[in-house]
């Protein structure tokens, strides 16, 4: 994603990152919500490496970046997609300058780099409320307990 292509959107531009590795009702009620608090939504998405790099299970993700973005673009909530290298978006964030930072329930403000980010722009941050009952870590659990 280049940052000309982000200057293009809409403001209030929001932003969020993940994983997104099999996408879900949680996924698609968070990006919705997500959307619906500015004009446009750019989605951070972790590259193969870096999901890596997070610890979630040798054997994620299990699709493939470009896969999890054309899924994702797909979505009416999602205006862009970036993909990034690092175990954080830090620098994509810093490239994008949204006005607001978006991450689920899941995370506190105290906790998030992104957060201190914001600040330095005057952008915001918001925590939405967790959806309970989707998470790919347990749709994959029951997954391999239930053939």
């Amino acid at each position: 994603m280049s940052t000309r292509r982000a200057d293009a959107l809409s403001r209030p531009l929001v932003f969020t990152n993940g994983v997104f590795d099999v996408l879900h009702r949680g996924h698609v009620t968070y990006l919705a919500a997500a959307r619906a608090l500015g004009s446009a939504l750019f989605v951070g998405l972790n590259s193969d490496a870096s999901v890596r790099m997070l610890g979630k299970g040798p054997d994620r993700p299990l699709n493939r970046a470009e896969d999890r973005a054309t899924v994702l673009a797909a979505l009416e909530s999602v205006s862009a997609i970036g993909v990034f290298e690092d175990a954080t978006p830090l620098a994509l964030l810093a490239r994008v300058r949204p006005d607001i930072y978006v991450k689920g329930g899941d995370y506190t403000i105290d906790r998030l780099p992104e957060a201190e980010m914001m600040r330095q722009w005057g952008g915001s941050t918001i925590i939405l409320p967790f959806v309970e009952g989707f998470s790919t870590t347990d749709l994959l659990r029951r997954a391999r307990t239930h053939p």
